[in-house]
């Protein structure tokens, strides 16, 4: 079931990849001089920047290498330069097809197409580059964001919860150990009461992780009460019982589908990534089944991995639920998108006695670019009365 998973998804995703290159190769190579010998240059750059993150992926499962970290990262800046060619090409054939029908281009523009079209496409290139520097460097500052919600229950001896939460690090090629090591230093900075982690610990291949061992930056994590942890999709694509037996060695308590009463004060809810049965072929439990037995006049907090169906903890009786996975897109406009799939792609949102924070994660998945919103860290202050 897992490998019947696996091909439909990537299938799709090869399909879409395969189209979205092939449109922005066609535009291309069209501006290129027919005999000029940059021509050639251009379809083997083209090709192998094309194939390059599918190769890497390729070698790495045999041996991680200089070679596989290299193609990753070509591959992967090159999905955010082949997303941000194809919305500038899709606009500029809408304006095409516009002036077509009802001749919006004056004459300086028409008047010389082979120029006008080298213009443009020096001006695409230069808007596009710059915009995937800047969002690059965006991903290498995670910000602190500070939420605070209050519970109307009464907690013996305490009166209030500091919570640390951080989601999406995607752990692997691009998101490494240095990066882990900042992230980890300053959630530490913030001395949170517990450290909880909605998901996509780890990117799709558990094996860089291994080979640095990047999660010995995790076991330095300090809380009160501990780290916990629920699975993301990203587990089950890369392999979610190696991925369970990893985190829990380094101290990250996977809570799936159960309940944990902590220090009798709180109680956490850890549901599996709704994507269990899409590669696994199990089933997970409704979160009516999980909190049956639950004592709900305790703070009672879950962590389920993809927000949706809002309502079902709204109704289950949950104080807080805190989620991930949307990333707000991570490239704009992608976070429109997010924002009509999900009720709450992004914040804060309280509905009843139930509140909710969707994290845009703290790292990223593909290319390390975010235009949207920055990665974040998200330090969350529960008081109860």
């Amino acid at each position: 079931m897992r490998t019947m998973g696996f091909v439909i998804f990537f299938s799709i995703v090869i399909a879409i990849y395969s189209l979205a290159n092939l449109y922005i190769y066609k535009r291309a190579i069209s501006i290129i001089p027919q005999g000029s010998p940059y021509k050639t240059i251009f379809v083997i750059v083209f090709l192998f920047v094309v194939a390059s993150y599918i190769l890497g992926r390729v070698v790495e499962r045999y041996s991680i290498s200089f070679v596989s970290d290299s193609l990753i990262w070509i591959g992967s800046f090159w999905i955010a330069f082949m997303f941000y060619f194809l919305y500038a090409l899709v606009w500029i054939d809408f304006l095409r097809l516009l002036n077509h029908f009802l001749g919006i281009f004056p004459k300086a523009i028409t008047a010389n197409i082979e120029k006008t079209k080298q213009i443009t496409a020096l001006v695409v290139v230069i808007a596009v580059t710059l915009t995937v520097v800047i969002g690059h460097i965006n991903t290498k500052l995670p910000a602190i964001r500070n939420v605070n919600i209050a519970v109307n229950k009464r907690v013996d001896e305490l009166k209030e919860l500091n919570i640390a939460m951080v989601s999406d690090i995607h752990l692997g090629t691009i998101v490494g150990k240095g990066y882990a090591k900042k992230v980890v230093d300053k959630i530490n900075a913030l001395n949170p009461d517990i450290i909880l982690m909605p998901g996509d610990i780890i990117d799709e291949d558990i094996a860089p992780v291994l080979n640095d061992n990047i999660c010995e930056e995790l076991r330095r994590l300090k809380s009160k009460y501990g780290v916990y942890a629920v699975t993301g999709n990203h587990e089950y694509i890369g392999g979610v019982k190696a991925a369970k037996e990893y985190l829990n060695k380094n101290n990250i308590n996977i809570v799936s589908d159960t309940v944990v009463t902590i220090d009798n004060k709180f109680v956490l809810v850890g549901r599996e990534d709704r994507s269990a049965n899409q590669f696994s072929g199990s089933k997970r439990k409704t979160l009516s089944e999980i909190v049956k037995d639950v004592d709900f006049s305790l703070p009672v907090i879950l962590m389920d991995h993809q927000p949706f169906g809002l309502n079902e903890a709204e109704s289950a009786g949950i104080d807080m639920q805190l989620s991930g996975h949307t990333h707000h897109g991570q490239m704009w406009p992608l976070n429109y998108i997010t924002s009509m799939i999900y009720e709450l792609s992004y914040g804060y949102l309280q509905k009843g006695n139930t509140h909710y924070y969707v994290s845009c994660g703290v790292g990223g998945w593909g290319p390390p670019i975010r235009t949207v919103s920055r990665p974040e860290i998200v330090k969350i202050k529960m008081t109860f009365n």
